[in-house]
């Protein structure tokens, strides 16, 4: 958060409010749209979510912010199934043998916690759970669960900037709680899973 307000360049709300205002009722599909192509690329999109609350506030900007970045990281799942493994390595280039190691085998609680750890693209996951065996149905109930509290916290966190109410400040503080609470049992759930792991050919 403190990194985001020295550091992230926005236009002002009425500016992006201008630039989409004649997209009508038009622009929350546009916003999706333009979110969910940014979730394909290494573009952070931390901004697009403080961007959604800039312009739909705390309630509709999560919505489309959330809808926006799963349809993104699915569509970088499935081009990874689709290119293959070795193609992916080489994209993820120094990203390539951390999210492997991590996501090699692994399920729900790798995807959650890679998920929710502040600091970790999304786009590595992605493109990294496609590629390195992570089922479909894994990476989508991990991540349906996972983004939806950071991406409210980013997004009233825009929301605050744009309209600074106790209301939004509430969202982005019980939002940064949800995600720490849920960092910390998803890693520990993960941990628990992998040492099970290694330890159940040893058992057999």
């Amino acid at each position: 958060m403190v990194w985001l307000v020295f550091n992230v360049d926005l236009p002002s709300a009425q500016e992006l409010e201008d630039r989409i205002g004649d997209f009508g009722w038009l622009a929350w599909l546009v916003f999706i749209g333009v979110y969910a192509v940014v979730a394909l690329t290494p573009i952070p999109v931390t901004v697009m979510a403080v961007t959604g609350g800039l312009l739909f506030g705390p309630v509709i900007g999560s919505a489309v912010s959330v809808v926006g970045v799963l349809l993104g990281s699915w569509g970088g799942y499935w081009i990874a199934r689709a290119v293959g493994t070795d193609l992916i390595r080489r994209i993820l280039g120094s990203h390539g043998p951390r999210v492997e190691s991590y996501l090699d085998g692994a399920g729900f609680e790798a995807v959650a916690t890679l998920r929710l750890m502040p600091g970790v693209p999304y786009w590595p996951v992605n493109y990294g759970s496609g590629a390195f065996g992570i089922d479909q149905k894994t990476f989508l109930s991990a991540s349906v669960i996972s983004v939806v509290p950071g991406q409210i916290s980013l997004v009233a966190l825009g929301a605050v900037v744009a309209n600074p109410t106790w209301y939004n400040g509430v969202i982005v503080i019980l939002g940064w709680a949800a995600v720490i609470t849920m960092t910390v049992v998803a890693s520990r759930r993960w941990k628990r899973a992998s040492r099970e792991n290694r330890e159940s050919p040893a058992a057999e």
